[in-house]
C-alpha cells in the first residue's frame, strides 16, 4: 500500500504500513535527535513506535542540531 505523505514541505510517496519510528529510520534520522509535528500535533517521543503514519499525513520534522 502507497503512502502519499508530505514531509517538511515536500510531497513524498512510500511503501507502508509504517510507524513514525520506521519512518524516521527510513529517512536517516536518529529519533532522540528529532522532533514530530503530524497533521498539526507534536507526536510525543515515547510514542513514535504505536503512531501508525496514514496516507494524506503531513509531518514536520525538526533535527536538534548543538553548537555555540
Amino acid at each position: 500500500m502507497a503512502l502519499n505523505l508530505t514531509i517538511n514541505g515536500e510531497p513524498m510517496v512510500l511503501d507502508g504500513p509504517m510507524t513514525v519510528a520506521s519512518l524516521l529510520e527510513w529517512l536517516g534520522l536518529a529519533a532522540a535527535k528529532v522532533a514530530v509535528e503530524r497533521n498539526l500535533e507534536i507526536v510525543p517521543r515515547s510514542t513514535y513506535g504505536d503512531v501508525a503514519v496514514s496516507n494524506g499525513d503531513r509531518f514536520e520534522i525538526v533535527r536538534f542540531i548543538g553548537g555555540g
